[in-house]
């Protein structure tokens, strides 16, 4: 789409009106059929019913200055109707294809889109396909340019998708609109930036300018392009390795200078077939991350301020890697401006899963053409775009149903789709879907892969190394418990379709592993103690998989959590809530992707061994302690050194090397009653415990006891602090303050010492609201504060 730098730009968000059965009601734009309705108390997103059935028209009266003008229309769900006092002037057969129609303003106008009843085309006869996805509730979907989401019963509530869902706007375009931009950024190895910007209808005399400097724009044929190099430029990482920087990228004139965009300057390596990974400027990057679904599943809202909680969340656990996968939808520019800041890289599947496409059906694939030019066109600069993908598990569905390797991949993935990324983002890496590589495409070890081995498969925690996981762009799904006990333990509890199992049940599975605990009798008996070992076990679980694949020598590039937020209330695959709140598992993966990290591994007979982690691009020079508890309160075999953590490194240290001599850390060789039941290791820096680790080698129930707490509030010039100490080890403390939230949570607690936990208002609270409430454990009386 043009870009029109110098136009006079209105967006058209108010006024609009939807006809109901119950007459009209107010819309916004950019929004939903589903959240109009439910504004007007016509719908209930907690019961929805279908929407795609029916026509639905949105109205609005424009006071706009008589002319000629563009009519921007950025993203219609999905069988659209655009009318200008009442003459048809233009229509889309794609949720993903925007629109720019011209047009000739009178000043007294009606702007009128009908959205039509998606029956006949989910009902039209395409080629035929080879399989029938289970997961979706319509196989006309495959024909259709739509979301799947609020079309899978049993993983996202039924909300679907129909209406204006991105921004109209009226353009009154100005003498500088750019046709077909490309911008490509680059880092070289001395740290010069490299910048180049073509377009096609670029005016005589414009200049590119970038970070102090200035080039002419030349004409090459149809294009002009401009370049610079700009000496020592700050470059862009991924927030776990250095600073997000980015760098604004205008053109001008004598008549005025207008921002084209922003861009950092990285060098993207993406390594792709079997040993898929990512380096940026040189350096391999471990990523870890989220799956994304949907910030706003009602109204499908594209803004910075609905993406921020989130996208922020997740920067500030440590994370450097967010996949959308083909079930959603293309995210909006604010979305990547987003990712940009805060460091966060960008694994991007085109909007197709599980279906056999139509490859060949030549109009079908004239929209999806168009809809992939206009995303990539759009992500022209973005630094965190890193890879895109063809799509989300269509080739483990054809070979999980036996169907030969020849019939894997299509000609959408191997051909149609990379050809475009390669002409339009020619920096980032590209894959033939998720899964994809390996013998079967499917396999963990190799590409990229869903390990769900520890996880829905019920695999022990020493699968995730017995694996050998490769890169993960999907892994370790539970039902996961927010800390809400109001919510009903069964509510929003995903299940795949044909299973006689759901993923409560993988996650009781694990407390079972964990604790020695039959489950359902917890449950009976102590519904609150059943809540509770469930949030710590997946917590439990994600620490110990992300040790293994953060240790030195781990076949692990990248994982990424399925998925970041709940879509509805309940026990969801998220790691926050549908409010977005931090569920336990999430405190978790927290700790567990700290930049600056320490974990343990339990060797068997070589050991234990403390895994050191420095992802930044300085030297961290700290100290290193271990040391075991016998009977949650005995410091036996405790060893310090003084340590320099390399820049961008991973070690391994055996405890035994620390300690100096011989001492059973693991009890591997039995040598009569072991001398402890629990083994920590410190990171400290300047004097603070960064990062701390933990190992049962006796298994956690041997360390779950009573213990006494305390817990004391206390002010300081920061705010308020939350002081805890104990006098015995205490597993999995969970802090509950109603109105504020906590900087930790579902941590241990080791004798001796205190532990200061930050405690925030929420915005609601008032301001001289002192915060109270309760600690909890999985062992002993609940301690008020």
């Amino acid at each position: 789409m043009l870009r029109y730098l110098d136009a006079d730009v209105t967006e058209l968000s108010t006024g609009w009106r939807l006809e109901t059965d119950s007459g009209e009601v107010p819309a916004s734009v950019p929004g939903t059929v589903a959240a109009a309705l439910t504004q007007a108390g016509l719908f209930d997103p907690a019961a929805p019913v279908p929407l795609q059935g029916r026509d639905w028209w949105y109205r609005c009266r424009l006071s706009e200055p008589a002319g000629p003008a563009v009519l921007r229309l950025e993203g219609l769900a999905t069988l659209a109707e655009v009318f200008l006092n009442g003459e048809l002037i233009g229509h889309t057969e794609s949720m993903y294809v925007g629109l720019d129609l011209a047009v000739e303003l009178s000043g007294d106008d009606e702007l009128a889109i009908c959205f039509r009843a998606l029956t006949e085309a989910l009902a039209a006869k395409g080629p035929r396909a080879l399989w029938r996805p289970r997961l979706l509730d319509d196989q006309g979907l495959r024909l259709v340019r739509t979301t799947l989401l609020g079309h899978m019963p049993g993983w996202a509530p039924t909300i679907q998708a129909v209406g204006p869902y991105r921004p109209i706007t009226l353009i009154r375009p100005g003498r500088i609109s750019l046709d077909d931009v490309r911008v490509a950024a680059d880092l070289t190895e001395d740290g010069h930036g490299l910048l180049a910007v073509s377009a096609r209808g670029v005016p005589a005399g414009l200049q590119l300018r970038c970070a102090g400097l200035s080039a002419d724009f030349v004409a090459d044929g149809e294009r002009s392009l401009a370049t610079l190099v700009i000496p020592g430029v700050s470059p862009w990482w991924p927030a776990t390795h250095g600073p997000a920087t980015l760098h604004e990228v205008e053109v001008g004139d004598d008549e005025g200078i207008h921002l084209l965009t922003r861009t950092g300057f990285r060098h993207l390596e993406v390594t792709t077939g079997d040993e898929f990974g990512i380096a940026v400027n040189g350096e391999p990057i471990f990523c870890r991350g989220a799956v994304w679904t949907n910030a706003d599943l009602l109204g499908l809202s594209g803004d910075r301020e609905t993406y921020t909680p989130l996208l922020q969340q997740l920067a500030d656990a440590g994370a450097n890697l967010v996949r959308i996968p083909g079930i959603a939808t293309y995210e909006s520019p604010a979305f990547f401006e987003l990712c940009d800041e805060l460091g966060l890289l960008v694994f991007a599947d085109f909007m197709f899963a599980n279906f056999d496409y139509p490859a060949a059906d030549t109009g079908w694939l004239g929209l999806v053409e168009a809809e992939v030019r206009q995303f990539l066109d759009a992500r022209q600069g973005n630094p965190s775009l890193a890879a895109c993908c063809a799509g989300s598990e269509i080739a483990q569905q054809a070979s999980m149903l036996g169907l030969p390797a020849a019939r894997w991949y299509s000609a959408l993935a191997t051909e149609i789709l990379p050809t475009l990324v390669s002409e339009l983002r020619p920096d980032v890496g590209y894959v033939p879907g998720s899964p994809s590589g390996g013998p079967l495409p499917f396999s963990p070890d190799a590409g990229v892969g869903h390990y769900y081995g520890v996880g829905a498969y019920e695999r022990p925690l020493e699968d995730a190394r017995r694996a050998n996981v490769g890169f993960a762009t999907e892994c370790l799904a539970f039902a996961n418990l927010s800390d809400d006990d109001s919510i009903d333990l069964d509510a929003g509890v995903p299940k795949d379709p044909g299973t006689d199992w759901d993923f409560a049940d993988t996650r009781n599975h694990y407390v079972e592993r964990l604790y020695e605990l039959d489950a359902d009798q917890l449950r009976a008996d102590a519904p609150a103690a059943f809540r509770d070992f469930g949030r710590a076990a997946v917590a439990e679980v994600v620490t110990e998989t992300f040790t293994e694949w953060r240790r030195a020598g781990s076949s692990c590039r990248g994982a990424l959590v399925f998925h970041l937020a709940d879509l509805a209330p309940g026990a969801g695959w998220g790691v926050l809530d549908s409010e977005h709140h931090p569920k336990s598992i999430f405190r978790a993966l927290a700790r567990a992707w700290r930049p600056v990290w320490v974990g343990l591994t339990d060797e068997g007979t070589n050991g234990l061994r403390l895994q050191l982690v420095n992802d930044t691009a300085e030297p961290i020079t700290g100290q290193v302690e271990v040391f075991g508890l016998r009977d949650g309160e005995v410091v036996v075999a405790r060893a310090t050194a003084e340590v320099t953590l390399a820049p961008r490194s991973a070690t391994a240290l055996n405890a035994t090397d620390l300690y100096g001599g011989f001492f059973d850390y693991t009890y591997a060789y039995r040598f009569g009653a072991p001398e402890l039941e629990v083994a920590v290791a410190r990171l400290s820096v300047d004097g603070v415990v960064v990062s701390e680790a933990f190992s049962f080698p006796l298994g956690r129930p041997a360390a779950l006891a009573p213990a006494h707490l305390q817990a004391e509030v206390h002010e300081d010039t920061d705010g308020w602090v939350l002081h805890l100490s104990t006098d015995r080890f205490t597993q999995s403390v969970h802090l509950s303050a109603p109105g504020f939230v906590v900087a930790d949570d579902w941590f241990h607690l080791i004798p001796g010492e205190t532990k200061h936990v930050e405690v925030r208002p929420l915005p609601q609270t008032a301001a001289d609201a002192r915060p109270s409430g309760v600690v909890r454990t999985l062992a002993g009386a609940p301690v008020e504060f």
